[in-house]
């Protein structure tokens, strides 16, 4: 099993160096010798990319020695944000972020350097002079380091 492995990680790293645009957010191996890689990219990851990574991996692992399967794919739209390289491709979307002392935010993801993020968002509040409600717009820079997650959420 370790061997097996040692090879499936080999392969996929390779393939990866040659794709510098793709990279690994999950790789995990099963005592059934069921492979299943995740993989993102900086532009997102369609289908062509996911059997070209499949193909690096299973076509040099000869089937003779080992019983496997595998599965390649990119995450869900849904999943949770893992590396702080997911965050320039979702620049324009919004997000919901916890952040490590319990605060909770939602809004546009505006820009991302190595170090935080910020995002964006309105809400209706009452009026500081006279009636009514106007529409207030709040930015937020967040370190990545305090993020304990994100996701992207669909309006």
């Amino acid at each position: 099993m370790e061997e097996f492995k040692h090879i499936v990680t080999n392969l996929l790293n390779e393939a990866l160096a040659i794709r510098e645009d793709l990279f690994l957010i999950e790789l995990k191996i099963d005592a059934k010798m069921h492979v299943s890689i995740i993989i993102d990219g900086d532009q997102g990851v369609n289908l062509k990319d996911c059997i070209e990574i499949s193909r690096a991996v299973e076509h040099n692992i000869d089937s003779e020695v080992f019983d496997f399967s595998l599965d390649v794919s990119s995450p869900g739209a849904f999943s949770d944000i893992v590396f702080p390289r997911q965050y320039s491709k979702n620049i324009g979307r919004w997000l919901h972020v916890e952040t490590a002392s319990d605060e909770k935010f939602e809004g546009e993801l505006i820009s991302f350097d190595n170090d935080s993020i910020n995002l964006k968002w309105e809400t209706r509040e009452n009026k500081k002079v006279g009636k009514g409600k106007e529409t207030v717009q709040h930015t937020r820079e967040i370190n990545i380091s305090k993020i304990i997650k994100a996701k992207v959420v669909f309006k």
